[in-house]
């Protein structure tokens, strides 16, 4: 199957082997995607600017679009799963941590380890996310110790089965 990753000048992606980028993604310049990572139908990741790191056991599903900016890359950790139709940009993102459907995560924003943004949630510049902690709302409120590292590790768990199947069941019929 042909994946649309694209060199953008001097601007070259690194995709661990071990990573799973499906045909309907798109992935373009300075980006760097670690092993048994996952990268959905429909989502985007623009490294034109700056750079886009993806690391280990991470998933980033269908439709979201990460970007980046000249001064800020957008980093994603190990063991995070980044939900449909996410927008990520110019953001960091540590390990464990769960981004929910529909979210809005802009310039300069850390999510600390083990934190969770609530889905159709927008996380405005600047915001430090505590370890542990709920990010909910527009804009984002923080709730102490109210992320449950169960509900990551879950999803974590999932995408990386499907990184070790979908290489060799998905065909295309039509």
């Amino acid at each position: 199957m042909h994946v649309p990753i694209y060199a953008l000048g001097d601007r070259v992606p690194a995709i661990h082997p071990e990573a799973f980028v499906h045909p309907d993604a798109v992935i373009i310049g300075d980006v760097r995607v670690g092993a048994l990572s996952t990268i959905w139908p429909g989502a985007v990741l623009r490294g034109d600017e700056g750079y886009i790191s993806i690391g280990e056991r991470t998933s980033i599903q269908d439709n979201s679009v990460l970007h980046t900016t000249p001064e800020w890359p957008t980093v994603v950790g190990d063991e995070c799963v980044v939900g449909h139709i996410v927008h990520l940009e110019g953001c960091t993102i540590e390990s464990r941590c769960l981004i929910g459907n529909g979210s809005i995560v802009l310039h300069r924003v850390v999510v600390r380890t083990g934190a969770i943004v609530a889905a159709n949630s927008v996380v405005l510049n600047d915001t430090e996310v505590p370890s542990g902690a709920l990010a909910a709302g527009s804009p984002a409120v923080i709730k102490p110790g109210r992320a449950d590292p169960e509900h990551v590790r879950r999803g974590v768990d999932a995408y990386v089965r499907r990184a070790r199947t979908y290489p060799t069941d998905l065909r295309r019929i039509v």
